[in-house]
């Protein structure tokens, strides 16, 4: 096992010059042929890209915002089986990369004579969405463009729960903006630019939450004692702060986008939230890099199938025990068919001020060391807060365009969740794109699990660490699933889809947390249903209400309930300067 964690990690670390020598070889002509998206003479309806492939695919390209209809969209054409290059298991996608998987889909809905209408319509709507954006990169090869403008008004009566680390949250998967009970409030912008290989990307808002009564000296004692540290105060008054979410830089390079600033990763297959790295917290500070684009190794590996990977370094925030500490992750996905797609990934937390300061040596036992000392008084020795993922998910054999099945599994102190099983949490799902006589009709359903049956079940294992007691969170926010430490739960979610920008969505959320971590245990009902409505092309709408129920005896010894509504105005002013 020693042998397969060293063969991982010097994997990845070389992966860049393997890539690089796998380019040797021609690329498809989606990607350096020159072609344009597919003409409306061969799909009806389909406009054509204002920016070419070929040069494009040699310049940076910003990432399209996970919280977009695209990617919902981009997941119907992979289920039905009109993009399979697409990889479900790493997001967000840069704006080049939705680009060859649009190629690919015109491609093969040009050469079926016998494709569904719905497939024509989302391959329609997302060229359009793309040349409306002012194509791919832009409308030249210098574009700086203020792509949009946006405020979300969300008023909630009754008590939410905001507390991901310990009792449970309300609003998930939401770059851990802050809410409380009464109006709370975000309003942005986003802007992007593009220069050669170089590209930025800006996304900035104001937040505001309303004050709170605080934890009661008793749920802070108990808190103390559930992570093993100092009793904290916690701040009560109203939140009114300016935050940058998604804001980096990016260079191009060999293939590989390299970017730099706070940054949100979706490293899993599911749609409620992957176990390792996801947003529900607020975006980390990191350099990352990145292949956009599959590719496929020489020789004997290529029987592996199209690759990609993506690693990262970052700086976690808000962790008091210890201060400041950092994290890097690497992961690996691979399609040996068209319909399977296997990820390998991994995370660690290691240094931080006060314990060990960081330095070649403790990065490089981050990497290498697969001892584990406990306790400050060995810290020289600690190599960090290993994590393992693992993530899967394949096309049904006779069901091709119906049903798609994955699973995404996560280990604490252990290579791979496939060398320790019973030590693993997993959460696995499924996705059927449409019904018989309704194709505008899907449904998914997804489970979620943290209370390992050989761990403690104190909650003192997964998300929790015997030397980082903050754990896996950013900020006070769990940076993988909603279901946070020893937990059990799932979503169900049914999306009737007017258009591809146009939906209403019927979903239900259900969690409990074990007894044996919180005294009496803890249990979550939400119900909610939501729209987005594309106005035009210039103009969106979405709205949502929300109904919750939960009983945490800790917390209160009544059921609470609460309702939260939301409506969100966006605005595409098409305001760009290009040369």
């Amino acid at each position: 096992m020693r042998a397969y964690v060293c063969c991982l990690i010097v994997f990845t670390l070389l992966f860049p010059s393997l890539v690089c020598a796998a380019n040797t070889e021609p690329m498809d002509e989606s990607v350096t042929g020159g072609s344009q998206l597919t003409s409306t003479s061969d799909v009806a309806g389909a406009a054509r890209t204002p920016f070419d492939v070929e040069r494009s695919s040699k310049m940076a390209s910003t990432y399209v915002p996970l919280n977009s209809w695209i990617y919902p969209a981009f997941d119907r054409l992979i289920a039905l089986g009109y993009v399979r290059s697409g990889f479900v298991g790493i997001r967000p996608w840069t704006r080049l990369a939705c680009l060859e998987m649009l190629e690919e889909a015109g491609s093969a809905i040009a050469a079926d004579p016998n494709t569904e209408e719905t497939a024509r319509t989302i391959y329609e709507s997302l060229v359009s969405e793309f040349d409306s954006r002012g194509g791919v990169l832009g409308a030249s090869p210098r574009d700086v463009r203020f792509d949009s403008v946006y405020t979300r008004a969300t008023q909630i009566s009754g008590d939410p729960l905001n507390d991901s680390f310990h009792f449970g949250q309300t609003i998930v998967n939401d770059y851990g903006r802050p809410y409380r009970s009464g109006f709370n409030n975000v309003t942005g912008f986003t802007a992007r630019a593009h220069a050669g290989r170089f590209s930025l990307y800006v996304n900035g808002e104001y937040q505001h939450a309303p004050s709170w009564s605080g934890y009661t000296s008793e749920i802070r004692e108990l808190i103390a004692g559930l992570d093993r540290t100092m009793v904290q105060p916690y701040a009560t008054g109203a939140t009114n702060q300016w935050r940058l979410l998604d804001t980096y830089a990016t260079v191009k390079l060999f293939g590989d986008e390299i970017s730099f600033g706070k940054q949100s990763l979706w490293w899993g297959p599911s749609s409620g939230g992957p176990l390792l790295n996801s947003n529900n917290a607020e975006p980390m500070y990191m350099l990352r890099i990145s292949r956009p684009i599959p590719v496929t190794l020489p020789w004997v590996f290529r029987y592996l199938g199209k690759m990609r990977y993506e690693a990262f370094f970052g700086k976690m925030s808000g962790h008091r025990h210890p201060r400041r500490p950092f994290i890097h992750g690497q992961k690996i996905s691979l399609k040996p068919t068209n319909n399977l797609e296997l990820g390998f990934s991994r995370n660690v937390i290691f240094a931080g001020e006060g314990y060990r300061p960081l330095t070649f040596s403790t990065f490089y036992k981050s990497f290498f060391s697969l001892g584990d000392h406990l306790g400050s008084s060995m810290a020289q020795f600690d190599p960090g807060d290993r994590k393992g993922g693992f993530d899967v998910s394949y096309r049904i054999p006779g069901l091709r365009k119906w049903l798609m099945l994955y699973a995404d599994t996560y280990v604490d102190d252990d290579p791979s969740p496939l060398a320790a099983p019973p030590r693993a949490a997993i959460s696995p799902g499924f996705y059927l794109s449409h019904f018989p006589n309704i194709e505008k009709l899907d449904f998914r359903a997804e489970a979620v699990y943290t209370d390992t049956p050989s761990g403690t079940s104190d909650g003192r294992f997964i998300y929790w660490n015997g030397n980082y007691r903050d754990g896996h969170t950013n900020k006070g926010n769990i940076i993988g699933n909603w279901i946070g430490r020893a937990g059990k739960g799932a979503q169900a979610w049914s999306t009737y889809w007017f258009r591809p920008d146009t939906s209403l969505q019927l979903a239900y959320r259900n969690a409990k947390i074990s007894p044996k971590f919180l005294p009496g245990g803890g249990t979550q009902h939400d119900l909610s249903l939501s729209a987005r409505v594309r106005i035009n092309r210039d103009f969106e709408v979405q709205s949502a209400l929300q109904y919750e129920n939960w009983l945490i005896p800790v917390l209160e010894p009544k059921r609470k309930s609460d309702v939260a509504f939301s409506l969100q105005l966006t605005y595409w002013p098409k305001l760009s300067h290009g040369h």
